[in-house]
């Protein structure tokens, strides 16, 4: 009704309105009926025309209609025609048959190809007419599905459409494109930092999470919302208001010619060994030496990746600025700014929380071309800007609020014909109450999906969270642990889901790994086998675990890619503590020396960061982290 509401304004302009996500370029899905839907005045008969074929239907009391197209095969471009009576409606050109896929999470998803370019810069300049691709816009709503996506539209693939794009759905496009030959569109629906409960349709949240539910409803009162955004809108103006106006370095510690002899000299990667926290602005100054050779030429400064809000300047000029902590600092220096002999780089670092650190890792260099780079140095000068007390919190982020996102970003593109849903989620489910509960609220999820796209069998690959943080030698409980088995359990109970295991393509230092191309691939492996070719191998699961002689001998699915010495195997008696345990592999199979009487149950890669894990099938697929009950031999 909220849809059909919000559509009926305009048709006094238009004899038919369809949703936002029918657009010219569009991709529909081959191989299955096509809906098709809208809104015209009540009563009228509408005519859906496209590939020789035709549906005619006639709007309801509220002008809501819809019809389904028969399944086509692949082909294009075509022109999707709508018509109310006998007046010409709405046409759509350059629409494609092929297959959609919708991929769609938080912060993992949403990583673009330009964060990922420099690791693959042959593949950064295609262009091809065969993918097209979808963005999504952000919105949400607490208080039932949005009436339609925002303005939003279809493009090709090109360098420029794709910059901003979902790196995964990028990759993903261009190898199934290439294996299928069929036209391919990639629809990304992500947020950065939603928790899952942001995806999942209101009346689950409802009868399953009554709590959840009341936490949606304090926010759907629009003037506390309102009131909530602008007071913290205030607050963080006001902080940085009084920041900016105190700070001794601005427009002094900037300059190239500052005398910062007397500046104290640290490590970038220790810069405040003393402190705990640091709210409020800091200073580094680096000097470095261009040759004549270089001087005056254009550069990019790679900064690393920096905690938390970073201002950077060379010889005076600001060259960049980034507002929070995770996207790398890649800063154009422009030509004629570098000069020869001294120059000055200075970093302002403006901090709400913590110490300000450099990530370790990362590059930090002035690059001149492919193979002419300057290294930067790891001791940097450094002089206190203004101490700061910590920000009056404030604001709402709508978009983490249960069934937020999906009302605003999933529901209003539903029936929309799609081959399948990667999901890409959990880095903000690892809480205690958060991980316990993930697997029953992705199965809800998938449930959910299901039901709204009208696909009983609708196929989903859950792509696993990846390593990151600092390993442990030493068994350790891990909140990401547990999400991770939440995903590899619903993926394996359900038979059109698989799980891409990335547990090997993760960052110590990054939460945001860069090697997507490598998570689309595996992806689209997990689609090939359950859409084309089921006796595609994924990764080696466990299929047995049983006591023989005092070890633990496990069976797996397929042999081993090598055998020889395995590591980060745990051992567990009755009492569930884990100690570190010996493996070996042979073939298919694994055995664990124990060290505790009695072995009940087996863990492997069981660690924010299992960095040793080496168990790879024959395929070359890691194997995922897992915990296991051991049956008793005899």
């Amino acid at each position: 009704m909220l849809w059909v509401l919000a559509l009926s304004a305009t048709l006094c302009n238009a004899e038919v309105r369809l949703p936002q996500i029918f657009q010219n370029g569009m991709v529909l899905q081959r191989g299955m009926p096509i809906p098709v839907w809208g809104l015209a005045e009540p009563q009228e008969t509408v005519t859906v025309s496209l590939n020789k074929k035709t549906c005619t239907t006639t709007a309801d009391a509220d002008g809501h209609w819809r019809v389904n197209l028969p399944a086509m095969k692949a082909g294009g471009p075509y022109t999707l025609s709508v018509s109310v009576g006998r007046l010409a409606g709405s046409r759509f050109t350059d629409v494609m048959i092929g297959d959609v896929w919708l991929c769609t999470g938080q912060s993992n998803m949403e990583t673009t190809v330009e964060r990922v370019s420099p690791q693959y810069p042959d593949e950064m300049n295609d262009s091809n007419n065969m993918i097209r691709l979808f963005h999504v816009p952000y919105q949400t709503d607490v208080h039932g599905p949005s009436a339609d996506l925002r303005p939003a539209e279809w493009k090709c693939l090109t360098r420029e459409s794709a910059w901003e794009f979902s790196a995964i759905g990028f990759f993903l496009g261009k190898h199934m494109q290439r294996e299928k030959g069929v036209p391919q569109g990639i629809i990304e629906s992500c947020w950065g930092g939603t928790p899952i409960e942001a995806w999942i349709a209101t009346d689950t949240i409802a009868k399953h999470y009554p709590v959840l539910y009341r936490q949606m409803q304090l926010y759907q009162n629009d003037d506390y919302v309102a009131a909530q955004q602008r007071a913290g809108n205030l607050a963080n103006k006001q902080w940085q208001d009084i920041l900016d106006k105190n700070d001794p370095g601005i427009g002094l510690y900037t300059q190239q010619d500052y005398d910062d002899t007397l500046w104290p000299v640290v490590n970038q990667f220790n810069l405040m060994p003393d402190k705990q926290e640091w709210i409020g602005s800091l200073w580094l100054r680096q000097h470095i030496y261009i040759n004549k050779e270089h001087a005056g030429k254009p550069a990019l400064l790679l900064l690393g990746t920096l905690y938390d809000y970073d201002v950077t300047y060379i010889n005076g000029l600001q060259v960049g600025s980034t507002p929070y902590q995770y996207p790398p600092r890649r800063y154009q220096v422009p030509s004629g700014l570098l000069h020869e002999g001294d120059n000055v780089i200075t970093v302002r670092f403006i901090n709400k929380g913590g110490v300000p650190y450099f990530f370790k890792e990362k590059p930090y260099q002035l690059v001149f071309g492919q193979e002419d780079i300057q290294p930067l140095e790891e001791h940097w000068k450094i002089k206190t800007g203004l101490e700061m007390p910590r920000s009056i919190s404030g604001g709402v982020s709508m978009q983490n609020q249960p069934s937020a996102a999906y009302n605003g970003m999933i529901s209003p593109m539903t029936p929309y014909a799609v081959a399948g849903v990667l999901w890409y989620q959990g880095e903000s489910n690892t809480g205690a109450w958060a991980a316990a509960n993930y697997s029953d609220m992705l199965r809800l999820l998938i449930a959910n999906w299901r039901q709204a796209f009208e696909s009983p069998e609708l196929p989903f690959v859950i792509i696993q969270l990846a390593n990151f943080m600092e390993p442990s030698e030493q068994p350790q409980e891990s909140g990401w642990s547990v999400v991770r088995e939440a995903q590899r359990l619903v993926a394996k109970e359900d038979a059109h889901a698989e799980l891409a295991v990335t547990i090997d393509r993760g960052e110590t230092v990054d939460i945001h790994p860069l090697r997507k191309k490598d998570v689309a691939e595996r992806v689209a492996l997990a689609f090939e086998r359950m859409l084309w070719n089921p006796r595609v191998n994924l990764s080696p699961e466990v299929t047995d675990a049983v006591v023989e002689n005092g070890s633990v001998i496990c069976t797996l699915s397929q042999s081993l890619q090598n055998n020889g010495p395995l590591f980060e195997f745990e051992v567990a008696g009755p009492n569930g503590r884990y100690v570190n345990a010996e493996a070996v592999g042979n073939g298919n199979s694994i055995v664990i020396k124990s060290k505790v009487d009695n072995p009940a149950s087996i863990r492997y890669a069981w660690k924010n960061n299992p960095i040793r894990a080496n168990v790879y099938g024959e395929n070359g697929l890691p194997m995922s982290p897992c915990e296991f009950k051991i049956k008793q031999g005899y």
